[in-house]
C-alpha cells in the first residue's frame, strides 16, 4: 500500500476533490452520483480485491469509521436506515456504497434527493448527479458534521 497514491477506484470516485475522511486503510468518499442524499462511498486503501485479504488493522479501522459514518450521516441526513453495498463487479478494489436510506426526501439547495426504492432495495440508477457547488455544499456539512461526531 503507497499512502500517496490513490487506488483505481478511490480515483473513479473522485478522491481527493471528494475525500471525506482518510486513514491508513480506508478513503471515505462522497459519491458523486446521489441515490440518496449523502451517500458515500468507503473504499479500502489495501491492495486486495477480496474481503477476506483486508489486514487485521483494516477491519479495526473499518469498525470507527462505520460508526463516525453512521453519526454523521444521521446528523446531516436523519436516515431511517443505512445500507452498505459491496458490489465490486466494475471496479475491483474492495469499497462499500454506502446509501443512507429514508421515507420521502431530503433537500439540499433546492434539490430534492428522494429515495426512490423505499422500502426495498435502493434505486441506484434514480440518482441525482451533483454538480460541483452542490458537491462543495455537502462536503462542507459532511465535514462539520464529521468533526462533530468525533470520539
Amino acid at each position: 500500500m503507497n499512502p500517496s497514491m490513490a487506488n483505481a477506484t478511490e480515483t473513479k470516485f473522485g478522491d481527493p476533490a471528494t475525500r471525506l475522511a482518510q486513514t491508513d486503510c480506508w478513503t471515505v468518499l462522497l459519491r458523486p452520483k446521489q441515490p440518496t442524499l449523502g451517500s458515500l462511498v468507503l473504499i479500502c486503501r489495501e491492495p486486495v480485491q477480496s474481503f477476506a485479504q483486508v489486514s487485521a488493522q483494516g477491519y479495526a479501522e473499518l469498525r470507527d469509521l462505520v460508526r463516525r459514518i453512521e453519526a454523521t450521516l444521521r446528523d446531516v441526513v436523519a436516515y431511517e436506515r443505512i445500507n452498505y453495498l459491496m458490489l465490486m463487479m466494475v471496479d475491483p478494489d474492495v469499497h462499500f456504497h454506502v446509501i443512507p436510506r429514508y421515507d420521502g426526501s431530503r433537500r439540499l439547495g433546492g434539490v430534492e434527493f428522494r429515495d426512490a426504492g423505499w422500502p426495498g432495495p435502493p434505486a441506484l440508477d434514480a440518482a441525482v448527479a451533483l454538480d460541483p457547488a452542490m458537491s462543495d455544499a455537502l462536503l462542507a456539512r459532511l465535514r462539520q458534521a464529521w468533526l462533530r461526531c468525533a470520539g
